[in-house]
Protein backbone atom coordinates (compact mmCIF):
# COMPACT_ATOMS: atom_id res chain seq x y z
CA UNK A 1 0.00 0.00 0.00
CA UNK A 2 1.35 3.40 -0.94
CA UNK A 3 1.36 5.92 1.86
CA UNK A 4 -0.39 9.18 1.10
CA UNK A 5 1.81 12.21 1.73
CA UNK A 6 -0.13 14.71 3.81
CA UNK A 7 1.43 18.15 3.73
CA UNK A 8 0.57 20.86 6.21
CA UNK A 9 -0.62 24.23 4.94
CA UNK A 10 2.75 25.76 5.84
CA UNK A 11 4.62 23.09 3.90
CA UNK A 12 2.38 23.61 0.88
CA UNK A 13 3.04 27.37 0.91
CA UNK A 14 6.79 26.80 1.10
CA UNK A 15 6.60 24.20 -1.66
CA UNK A 16 4.55 26.51 -3.91
CA UNK A 17 7.23 29.22 -3.76
CA UNK A 18 9.97 26.66 -4.38
CA UNK A 19 8.09 25.22 -7.36
CA UNK A 20 7.58 28.68 -8.86
CA UNK A 21 11.31 29.38 -8.49
CA UNK A 22 12.36 26.12 -10.16
CA UNK A 23 9.89 26.45 -13.04
CA UNK A 24 10.89 30.08 -13.51
CA UNK A 25 14.58 29.21 -13.55
CA UNK A 26 14.04 26.63 -16.30
CA UNK A 27 12.10 29.14 -18.41
CA UNK A 28 14.79 31.79 -17.96
CA UNK A 29 17.43 29.22 -18.86
CA UNK A 30 15.93 28.82 -22.34
CA UNK A 31 17.97 30.43 -25.15
CA UNK A 32 15.16 32.75 -26.29
CA UNK A 33 14.80 34.14 -22.75
CA UNK A 34 18.20 35.76 -23.19
CA UNK A 35 18.71 38.99 -25.14
CA UNK A 36 21.66 37.44 -27.02
CA UNK A 37 19.84 34.25 -28.00
CA UNK A 38 22.28 32.15 -26.00
CA UNK A 39 21.33 30.65 -22.65
CA UNK A 40 22.61 32.41 -19.58
CA UNK A 41 24.21 30.21 -16.94
CA UNK A 42 21.70 28.19 -14.94
CA UNK A 43 22.98 29.81 -11.72
CA UNK A 44 22.09 33.27 -13.06
CA UNK A 45 18.69 31.97 -14.23
CA UNK A 46 18.07 30.43 -10.79
CA UNK A 47 19.22 33.61 -9.04
CA UNK A 48 16.93 35.77 -11.20
CA UNK A 49 13.95 33.45 -10.67
CA UNK A 50 14.55 33.47 -6.92
CA UNK A 51 14.91 37.24 -6.67
CA UNK A 52 11.72 37.63 -8.76
CA UNK A 53 9.54 35.19 -6.82
CA UNK A 54 10.93 36.44 -3.52
CA UNK A 55 10.30 40.02 -4.76
CA UNK A 56 13.80 41.01 -3.71
CA UNK A 57 15.45 42.73 -6.66
CA UNK A 58 19.08 41.72 -6.27
CA UNK A 59 20.35 40.74 -9.73
CA UNK A 60 23.52 39.14 -11.03
CA UNK A 61 22.78 40.22 -14.63
CA UNK A 62 21.06 43.48 -15.72
CA UNK A 63 17.32 42.98 -16.16
CA UNK A 64 17.07 45.55 -18.93
CA UNK A 65 19.87 44.27 -21.18
CA UNK A 66 20.35 40.59 -20.30
CA UNK A 67 16.82 39.35 -21.04
CA UNK A 68 14.65 39.29 -24.14
CA UNK A 69 11.02 40.40 -24.07
CA UNK A 70 10.06 36.78 -23.32
CA UNK A 71 12.52 36.68 -20.42
CA UNK A 72 11.19 39.98 -19.07
CA UNK A 73 7.61 38.70 -19.29
CA UNK A 74 8.61 35.60 -17.33
CA UNK A 75 10.26 37.81 -14.70
CA UNK A 76 7.17 40.03 -14.48
CA UNK A 77 4.90 37.00 -13.98
CA UNK A 78 7.24 35.65 -11.31
CA UNK A 79 7.20 39.03 -9.53
CA UNK A 80 3.39 39.08 -9.57
CA UNK A 81 3.29 35.51 -8.27
CA UNK A 82 5.79 36.39 -5.57
CA UNK A 83 3.91 39.50 -4.51
CA UNK A 84 0.51 37.88 -4.27
CA UNK A 85 1.54 34.26 -3.71
CA UNK A 86 0.85 31.41 -6.10
CA UNK A 87 -1.90 30.08 -3.81
CA UNK A 88 -3.71 33.43 -4.00
CA UNK A 89 -3.48 33.50 -7.80
CA UNK A 90 -4.73 29.90 -8.15
CA UNK A 91 -7.57 30.67 -5.74
CA UNK A 92 -8.43 33.75 -7.77
CA UNK A 93 -8.67 31.62 -10.92
CA UNK A 94 -10.92 29.16 -9.08
CA UNK A 95 -13.17 31.99 -7.92
CA UNK A 96 -13.39 33.47 -11.44
CA UNK A 97 -14.42 30.03 -12.76
CA UNK A 98 -17.06 29.76 -10.00
CA UNK A 99 -15.27 26.79 -8.48
CA UNK A 100 -16.13 26.12 -4.86
CA UNK A 101 -13.22 26.45 -2.46
CA UNK A 102 -12.87 23.66 0.09
CA UNK A 103 -11.72 23.98 3.67
CA UNK A 104 -8.16 22.98 2.74
CA UNK A 105 -7.85 25.87 0.26
CA UNK A 106 -9.30 28.29 2.78
CA UNK A 107 -6.79 27.17 5.39
CA UNK A 108 -4.00 27.66 2.86
CA UNK A 109 -5.13 31.22 2.20
CA UNK A 110 -5.46 31.91 5.91
CA UNK A 111 -1.85 30.85 6.46
CA UNK A 112 -0.62 32.62 3.33
CA UNK A 113 -2.02 35.97 4.51
CA UNK A 114 -1.45 35.30 8.20
CA UNK A 115 -5.14 35.91 8.95
CA UNK A 116 -6.75 35.12 12.28
CA UNK A 117 -10.06 33.86 10.91
CA UNK A 118 -11.53 31.94 7.97
CA UNK A 119 -14.57 34.19 7.94
CA UNK A 120 -15.04 36.06 4.65
CA UNK A 121 -11.82 34.74 3.17
CA UNK A 122 -13.21 34.36 -0.38
CA UNK A 123 -14.46 37.94 -0.33
CA UNK A 124 -11.06 39.02 1.01
CA UNK A 125 -9.22 37.33 -1.89
CA UNK A 126 -11.53 38.96 -4.42
CA UNK A 127 -10.81 42.38 -2.95
CA UNK A 128 -7.06 41.68 -2.85
CA UNK A 129 -6.93 40.75 -6.54
CA UNK A 130 -9.17 43.61 -7.69
CA UNK A 131 -7.35 46.12 -5.51
CA UNK A 132 -3.92 44.92 -6.64
CA UNK A 133 -4.65 45.14 -10.36
CA UNK A 134 -6.46 48.49 -9.95
CA UNK A 135 -3.51 50.09 -8.13
CA UNK A 136 -0.95 48.59 -10.52
CA UNK A 137 -3.03 49.81 -13.48
CA UNK A 138 -3.24 53.33 -12.07
CA UNK A 139 0.50 53.30 -11.44
CA UNK A 140 1.20 52.15 -15.00
CA UNK A 141 -0.93 55.00 -16.41
CA UNK A 142 0.97 57.57 -14.34
CA UNK A 143 4.30 56.11 -15.46
CA UNK A 144 3.16 56.33 -19.09
CA UNK A 145 2.95 60.12 -18.86
CA UNK A 146 6.75 60.07 -18.51
CA UNK A 147 7.97 56.90 -20.23
CA UNK A 148 5.83 56.98 -23.40
CA UNK A 149 7.06 60.45 -24.47
CA UNK A 150 10.63 59.34 -23.68
CA UNK A 151 10.67 55.76 -25.04
CA UNK A 152 7.71 55.69 -27.43
CA UNK A 153 5.59 52.51 -27.50
CA UNK A 154 8.24 50.67 -25.46
CA UNK A 155 7.35 53.09 -22.67
CA UNK A 156 4.03 51.24 -22.21
CA UNK A 157 5.85 48.00 -21.43
CA UNK A 158 8.31 49.81 -19.16
CA UNK A 159 5.40 51.45 -17.31
CA UNK A 160 3.56 48.17 -16.75
CA UNK A 161 6.73 46.39 -15.62
CA UNK A 162 7.70 49.17 -13.21
CA UNK A 163 4.19 49.45 -11.76
CA UNK A 164 3.99 45.74 -10.93
CA UNK A 165 7.56 45.69 -9.65
CA UNK A 166 7.02 48.75 -7.44
CA UNK A 167 3.70 47.57 -5.99
CA UNK A 168 5.11 44.12 -5.25
CA UNK A 169 8.16 45.79 -3.68
CA UNK A 170 10.45 43.91 -6.09
CA UNK A 171 12.67 46.81 -7.14
CA UNK A 172 13.48 45.44 -10.60
CA UNK A 173 13.19 47.63 -13.69
CA UNK A 174 13.90 47.45 -17.43
CA UNK A 175 15.03 51.04 -17.94
CA UNK A 176 18.76 50.58 -17.52
CA UNK A 177 21.52 49.37 -15.24
CA UNK A 178 21.33 52.37 -12.87
CA UNK A 179 17.79 51.73 -11.60
CA UNK A 180 15.98 55.09 -11.30
CA UNK A 181 19.08 57.25 -10.75
CA UNK A 182 18.27 59.25 -13.88
CA UNK A 183 14.95 60.25 -12.27
CA UNK A 184 16.26 61.19 -8.83
CA UNK A 185 14.55 64.60 -8.89
CA UNK A 186 11.64 63.76 -11.21
CA UNK A 187 8.42 64.54 -9.26
CA UNK A 188 6.12 62.16 -11.16
CA UNK A 189 8.49 59.17 -10.98
CA UNK A 190 9.22 59.81 -7.30
CA UNK A 191 5.53 60.22 -6.43
CA UNK A 192 4.27 57.24 -8.44
CA UNK A 193 6.97 54.85 -7.29
CA UNK A 194 6.71 55.93 -3.64
CA UNK A 195 2.92 55.58 -3.58
CA UNK A 196 3.03 52.12 -5.18
CA UNK A 197 5.68 50.97 -2.71
CA UNK A 198 3.79 52.35 0.30
CA UNK A 199 0.41 50.98 -0.80
CA UNK A 200 1.90 47.55 -1.47
CA UNK A 201 3.80 47.53 1.81
CA UNK A 202 1.13 48.92 4.14
CA UNK A 203 -0.90 45.70 3.97
CA UNK A 204 -4.32 44.78 2.58
CA UNK A 205 -5.94 44.68 6.02
CA UNK A 206 -5.17 48.37 6.45
CA UNK A 207 -6.65 49.13 3.01
CA UNK A 208 -10.05 47.71 3.82
CA UNK A 209 -10.05 49.20 7.30
CA UNK A 210 -9.35 52.70 5.98
CA UNK A 211 -12.04 52.28 3.32
CA UNK A 212 -14.51 51.09 5.97
CA UNK A 213 -13.82 54.10 8.16
CA UNK A 214 -14.00 56.42 5.14
CA UNK A 215 -17.50 55.17 4.32
CA UNK A 216 -18.64 55.90 7.87
CA UNK A 217 -16.82 59.24 7.99
CA UNK A 218 -19.87 61.32 8.92
CA UNK A 219 -21.38 58.76 11.27
CA UNK A 220 -18.21 58.71 13.35
CA UNK A 221 -18.28 62.51 13.68
CA UNK A 222 -15.09 62.94 11.63
CA UNK A 223 -13.04 60.85 14.06
CA UNK A 224 -11.33 58.74 11.43
CA UNK A 225 -8.27 57.47 13.25
CA UNK A 226 -10.16 56.38 16.37
CA UNK A 227 -12.45 54.22 14.24
CA UNK A 228 -9.61 52.11 12.90
CA UNK A 229 -8.66 48.72 14.30
CA UNK A 230 -5.62 48.44 16.55
CA UNK A 231 -3.64 46.74 13.78
CA UNK A 232 -4.27 49.61 11.35
CA UNK A 233 -3.42 52.23 13.95
CA UNK A 234 -0.07 50.58 14.70
CA UNK A 235 0.74 49.96 11.02
CA UNK A 236 -0.09 53.49 9.88
CA UNK A 237 1.57 55.23 12.81
CA UNK A 238 4.77 53.19 12.73
CA UNK A 239 4.99 53.49 8.93
CA UNK A 240 4.63 57.26 9.14
CA UNK A 241 7.27 57.50 11.87
CA UNK A 242 9.80 55.32 10.07
CA UNK A 243 9.30 57.17 6.78
CA UNK A 244 9.61 60.61 8.38
CA UNK A 245 12.58 59.79 10.62
CA UNK A 246 14.37 58.01 7.78
CA UNK A 247 13.85 60.91 5.38
CA UNK A 248 15.12 63.46 7.91
CA UNK A 249 18.22 61.40 8.73
CA UNK A 250 19.07 60.80 5.07
CA UNK A 251 18.57 64.52 4.35
CA UNK A 252 20.97 65.48 7.15
CA UNK A 253 23.59 62.79 6.54
CA UNK A 254 23.72 63.24 2.75
CA UNK A 255 23.12 67.00 2.53
CA UNK A 256 26.72 67.85 1.62
CA UNK A 257 27.63 64.55 -0.05
CA UNK A 258 28.40 65.42 -3.70
CA UNK A 259 28.19 61.73 -4.69
CA UNK A 260 24.52 61.44 -3.67
CA UNK A 261 22.31 64.51 -3.11
CA UNK A 262 24.87 67.22 -2.41
CA UNK A 263 24.53 68.79 -5.88
CA UNK A 264 20.70 68.74 -5.91
CA UNK A 265 18.48 71.73 -5.22
CA UNK A 266 16.73 71.91 -1.84
CA UNK A 267 13.53 70.36 -3.21
CA UNK A 268 15.58 67.72 -5.01
CA UNK A 269 17.34 66.83 -1.78
CA UNK A 270 13.98 66.39 -0.03
CA UNK A 271 12.73 64.17 -2.86
CA UNK A 272 15.82 61.97 -2.89
CA UNK A 273 15.97 61.69 0.92
CA UNK A 274 12.29 60.75 1.16
CA UNK A 275 12.60 58.23 -1.67
CA UNK A 276 15.59 56.60 0.02
CA UNK A 277 13.50 56.25 3.18
CA UNK A 278 10.66 54.68 1.14
CA UNK A 279 12.73 52.32 -0.98
CA UNK A 280 14.62 50.84 1.97
CA UNK A 281 11.25 49.53 3.18
CA UNK A 282 11.91 46.43 0.98
CA UNK A 283 11.30 48.10 -2.40
CA UNK A 284 14.81 48.08 -3.85
CA UNK A 285 14.66 50.90 -6.40
CA UNK A 286 17.52 53.38 -6.21
CA UNK A 287 17.64 57.04 -7.23
CA UNK A 288 21.08 57.55 -5.66
CA UNK A 289 24.03 55.11 -5.83
CA UNK A 290 23.94 53.05 -2.66
CA UNK A 291 27.71 52.56 -2.62
CA UNK A 292 28.14 56.35 -2.33
CA UNK A 293 26.08 56.71 0.85
CA UNK A 294 27.86 57.88 3.98
CA UNK A 295 28.43 55.25 6.65
CA UNK A 296 25.74 56.86 8.83
CA UNK A 297 23.15 56.65 6.03
CA UNK A 298 24.19 53.07 5.30
CA UNK A 299 23.57 52.05 8.91
CA UNK A 300 20.17 53.78 8.90
CA UNK A 301 19.36 51.92 5.68
CA UNK A 302 20.29 48.60 7.30
CA UNK A 303 17.83 49.25 10.12
CA UNK A 304 15.01 50.34 7.81
CA UNK A 305 15.59 47.34 5.56
CA UNK A 306 15.44 44.98 8.52
CA UNK A 307 12.15 46.52 9.68
CA UNK A 308 10.51 46.41 6.25
CA UNK A 309 6.82 47.03 5.61
CA UNK A 310 3.62 46.00 7.35
CA UNK A 311 1.96 42.57 7.66
CA UNK A 312 -0.38 41.09 5.01
CA UNK A 313 1.17 43.11 2.20
CA UNK A 314 3.81 42.68 -0.47
CA UNK A 315 6.72 43.95 1.62
CA UNK A 316 9.33 41.91 3.48
CA UNK A 317 11.28 42.52 6.66
CA UNK A 318 10.25 41.73 10.21
CA UNK A 319 7.39 44.25 9.78
CA UNK A 320 6.54 47.56 11.41
CA UNK A 321 3.92 46.11 13.74
CA UNK A 322 6.44 43.57 15.05
CA UNK A 323 8.97 46.28 15.94
CA UNK A 324 6.28 48.45 17.54
CA UNK A 325 5.19 45.56 19.77
CA UNK A 326 8.78 44.87 20.85
CA UNK A 327 9.48 48.54 21.62
CA UNK A 328 6.37 48.95 23.74
CA UNK A 329 7.02 45.59 25.41
CA UNK A 330 10.45 46.89 26.43
CA UNK A 331 8.92 50.11 27.77
CA UNK A 332 6.35 48.12 29.75
CA UNK A 333 9.13 46.05 31.32
CA UNK A 334 11.15 49.16 32.16
CA UNK A 335 8.10 50.76 33.78
CA UNK A 336 7.41 47.51 35.67
CA UNK A 337 4.02 46.99 34.02
CA UNK A 338 2.61 43.54 33.44
CA UNK A 339 0.58 44.39 30.33
CA UNK A 340 1.78 45.84 27.04
CA UNK A 341 -0.63 48.51 25.81
CA UNK A 342 -0.91 50.44 22.56
CA UNK A 343 -3.70 52.92 21.87
CA UNK A 344 -5.46 51.86 25.11
CA UNK A 345 -5.56 48.21 24.07
CA UNK A 346 -3.65 45.28 25.58
CA UNK A 347 -1.38 43.19 23.37
CA UNK A 348 -1.65 39.43 23.85
CA UNK A 349 1.29 37.45 25.20
CA UNK A 350 1.10 35.28 22.10
CA UNK A 351 1.63 38.30 19.81
CA UNK A 352 4.60 39.46 21.89
CA UNK A 353 6.16 35.98 21.82
CA UNK A 354 5.71 35.77 18.05
CA UNK A 355 7.30 39.21 17.60
CA UNK A 356 10.34 38.12 19.61
CA UNK A 357 10.61 34.90 17.59
CA UNK A 358 10.34 36.67 14.21
CA UNK A 359 12.98 39.28 15.03
CA UNK A 360 15.32 36.72 16.61
CA UNK A 361 15.10 34.26 13.72
CA UNK A 362 15.42 36.97 11.06
CA UNK A 363 18.47 38.43 12.76
CA UNK A 364 19.98 34.94 13.05
CA UNK A 365 19.52 34.38 9.30
CA UNK A 366 21.02 37.79 8.46
CA UNK A 367 23.95 37.24 10.83
CA UNK A 368 24.68 33.74 9.51
CA UNK A 369 24.48 34.91 5.90
CA UNK A 370 26.80 37.82 6.70
CA UNK A 371 29.43 35.55 8.21
CA UNK A 372 29.24 33.04 5.34
CA UNK A 373 29.29 35.68 2.60
CA UNK A 374 32.21 37.47 4.27
CA UNK A 375 34.13 34.20 4.28
CA UNK A 376 33.61 33.48 0.57
CA UNK A 377 33.69 36.99 -0.90
CA UNK A 378 36.30 38.94 1.05
CA UNK A 379 34.31 42.14 0.39
CA UNK A 380 34.18 45.03 2.91
CA UNK A 381 32.04 44.21 5.95
CA UNK A 382 29.58 47.06 5.38
CA UNK A 383 28.98 46.00 1.77
CA UNK A 384 28.42 42.39 2.85
CA UNK A 385 25.98 43.41 5.59
CA UNK A 386 24.09 45.58 3.10
CA UNK A 387 23.79 42.61 0.75
CA UNK A 388 22.69 40.06 3.35
CA UNK A 389 20.25 42.37 5.15
CA UNK A 390 18.82 43.30 1.76
CA UNK A 391 18.37 39.62 0.91
CA UNK A 392 16.92 38.70 4.33
CA UNK A 393 14.36 41.50 4.19
CA UNK A 394 13.79 40.98 0.42
CA UNK A 395 14.77 44.58 -0.33
CA UNK A 396 17.03 44.40 -3.37
CA UNK A 397 19.35 47.32 -2.70
CA UNK A 398 23.04 46.61 -3.14
CA UNK A 399 26.38 48.39 -2.97
CA UNK A 400 27.42 46.85 -6.32
CA UNK A 401 28.30 43.51 -4.73
CA UNK A 402 25.69 41.19 -6.28
CA UNK A 403 27.19 41.04 -9.78
CA UNK A 404 30.63 40.14 -8.37
CA UNK A 405 29.46 37.18 -6.27
CA UNK A 406 31.09 33.79 -6.73
CA UNK A 407 29.11 30.57 -7.12
CA UNK A 408 28.98 30.01 -3.36
CA UNK A 409 28.14 33.68 -2.78
CA UNK A 410 25.16 33.41 -5.13
CA UNK A 411 23.96 30.24 -3.40
CA UNK A 412 24.15 31.97 0.00
CA UNK A 413 22.07 34.90 -1.24
CA UNK A 414 19.58 32.60 -3.00
CA UNK A 415 18.91 30.66 0.22
CA UNK A 416 18.77 33.90 2.22
CA UNK A 417 16.22 35.45 -0.15
CA UNK A 418 14.04 32.34 0.01
CA UNK A 419 14.15 32.22 3.80
CA UNK A 420 13.42 35.93 3.94
CA UNK A 421 10.37 35.60 1.67
CA UNK A 422 8.71 32.54 3.18
CA UNK A 423 9.62 33.58 6.72
CA UNK A 424 11.98 31.86 9.15
CA UNK A 425 9.15 30.92 11.49
CA UNK A 426 7.33 29.16 8.64
CA UNK A 427 10.43 27.08 7.94
CA UNK A 428 10.64 25.98 11.56
CA UNK A 429 6.93 25.12 11.70
CA UNK A 430 7.13 23.25 8.39
CA UNK A 431 9.67 20.77 9.75
CA UNK A 432 8.08 20.40 13.20
CA UNK A 433 4.56 19.31 12.40
CA UNK A 434 3.94 16.93 15.27
CA UNK A 435 2.42 18.49 18.35
CA UNK A 436 3.71 17.24 21.61
CA UNK A 437 1.28 16.53 24.39
CA UNK A 438 1.62 18.96 27.24
CA UNK A 439 2.65 17.43 30.53
CA UNK A 440 0.28 17.98 33.42
CA UNK A 441 3.26 18.13 35.75
CA UNK A 442 5.50 21.09 34.94
CA UNK A 443 9.18 21.44 35.68
CA UNK A 444 10.12 23.69 38.61
CA UNK A 445 10.78 27.38 37.92
CA UNK A 446 14.04 29.09 38.85
CA UNK A 447 15.06 32.74 38.59
CA UNK A 448 17.89 33.84 36.30
CA UNK A 449 19.69 37.14 35.82
CA UNK A 450 18.78 39.02 32.62
CA UNK A 451 20.43 42.17 31.33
Amino acid sequence: MKKKVNLTTTQMILLSFLTAILVGSLLLWLPFASATGESVSYMDALFTATTSVCVTGLVTVPTASAWSVFGQIVILILIQIGGLGIITIVSGIMISLNKRMGLENRLLLQDAFNLNSLSGIVRFIKKVLIGTFAVEGAGALLYMTVFVPEFGLRGIWISVFNAVSAFCNAGMDIIGEDSLCAYAVHPMINFTTSMLIILGGIGYIVWWDVIRVGKNFRKQKFKCFSGLTLHSKIALTSTGIFLAVGAVLFFLFEYNNPQTIGEFSLSGKFQAAFFQSVTTRTAGFATIPQQNLTDASTIVSLFLMFVGGSPVGTAGGVKTVTIAILVFSAFATIRNREDVELFRRRISKQAIGKAVAVVSMSFLIAFTATVLLSAVSGAPALDVMYETFSATATVGLSRNLTSTLSLFGKLIIIVTMYLGRVGPISMVIAFHTKKKKQNIIKNPMEDISVG
